[in-house]
């Protein structure tokens, strides 16, 4: 039988060598962030313009810069709703309610982009769900 030994110091090598999955290059995260931030603001024009509905209502009115959105509150109970929604569900309600416009998929890049802004104005509020 072989000596251990060698194997184990050099499985203990490569792993020393390996990246972990949170580490990033600054150039990465430079990059992903104007990429959020390029979201974030087609998400903001989103908010303030009148094509969600037809009716000339907009997100804003209501709602001026993101306010009183509470993103970090989500998911919880939504009365207008009457359960535990995710905030995508709560925009959706907005949209063919108050806006009286077609509901967005969940995964549409219109939703993803109204989420960015609304999360981009409540950048660094802690994580709350369901409170309310």
């Amino acid at each position: 039988m072989k000596p251990l030994i060698p194997v184990i110091a050099l499985a203990a090598s490569v792993a020393g060598a390996v990246a972990t999955a949170d580490e990033f290059r600054d150039e990465d995260v430079a990059r992903w962030q104007a990429q959020f931030d390029e979201v974030a603001a087609e998400g903001r024009s989103l908010w303030t313009s009148a094509d969600l509905g037809t009716n000339g209502v907009v997100c804003a009115q209501c709602h001026p810069n993101a306010a009183n959105t509470h993103p970090e509150t989500y998911p919880k109970f939504q009365k207008q709703l009457g359960k535990v929604v995710h905030l995508w569900q709560m925009i959706n309600w907005c949209i063919t309610n108050p806006l009286e416009g077609q509901a967005l998929a969940a995964d549409s890049p219109e939703m993803t982009a109204i989420q960015a802004y609304v999360y981009k104005e409540r950048t660094g509020v802690p994580l709350a769900p369901g409170k309310h």
